[in-house]
């Protein structure tokens, strides 16, 4: 079996070196740096598969990071923020965060969202593997490979909760989706403002797939119940 390897952005040598001996005992390989320079160092000369983010930084803070690597790379993200900032939370979300823990947190359910988190960017459903291709609106979903082409030809970069969302679409168009539904189909965040984060990947995807974002064609909202994938999808 492979190593799970992740990189560990955390100044407080302390906390890092608890975190790094708790997941390498769990067969996980862990990298640690302090700060984004070192981040940058390191992203240059190795593939992580999984960044966990501290958002209170020396220098440049994790937000801005976030939001630097997600316009980057595709690398899972989770972050760390301060107990009870639901803001920092839906901040991160919405920079392009997969997931985030809250300190203090037990170390079991930081390992919980990193096997989650991982889980959700590889393709490990028989539907998928059954169902390779999607197509609505001149896009095109490959789900087996993870990819997202647009009608001009061109490869849409996801985060992988987002592709999870539009695969969940994809599976259920013209029906209105709740947000538990949706956050039960997506395998999301397990606590904290769900419905937030469900709206925050709603609107990452319009930024993508609509013409106006602020007048959305495709995702609809259905006022008091959730969203509607107004599409025909076809399945191949």
């Amino acid at each position: 079996m492979d190593i799970t390897s992740v990189l560990l952005v955390e100044d407080d040598a302390e906390i890092g070196a608890l975190i790094s001996r708790y997941l390498q005992s769990n067969q996980i390989s862990v990298t640690l740096v302090e700060n984004g320079a070192a981040m940058d160092d390191s992203l240059s000369a190795n593939v992580y598969d999984l960044i966990l983010l501290d958002i209170n930084l020396p220098g440049e803070d994790g937000l801005s990071i976030c939001r630097r690597i997600r316009n980057e790379r595709s690398t899972p993200i989770i972050i760390v923020t301060a107990q009870g900032d639901d803001v920092d939370k839906i901040i991160g979300l919405e920079m392009g965060a997969d997931d985030y823990v809250s300190k203090p947190f037990n170390p079991r359910e930081l390992l919980a969202r990193i096997r989650a988190v991982l889980r959700r960017s590889v393709d490990e459903g028989s539907v998928a593997s059954i169902r390779q291709i999607y197509k609505f609106a001149g896009w095109r979903v490959n789900v087996s490979a993870r990819e997202v082409i647009a009608p001009m030809g061109t490869k849409v970069a996801m985060t992988a909760a987002e592709f999870d969302l539009l695969y969940a679409l994809c599976e259920h168009p013209n029906r209105v989706l709740s947000r538990d539904q949706l956050l039960s189909l997506t395998h999301g965040p397990v606590e904290g403002p769900a419905e937030r984060s469900i709206d925050t990947l709603i609107s990452r995807l319009r930024q993508k797939l609509e013409t106006d974002a602020r007048s959305p064609k495709l995702i609809q909202t259905v006022r008091s119940e959730g969203y509607l994938f107004a599409t025909q999808v076809a399945r191949r």
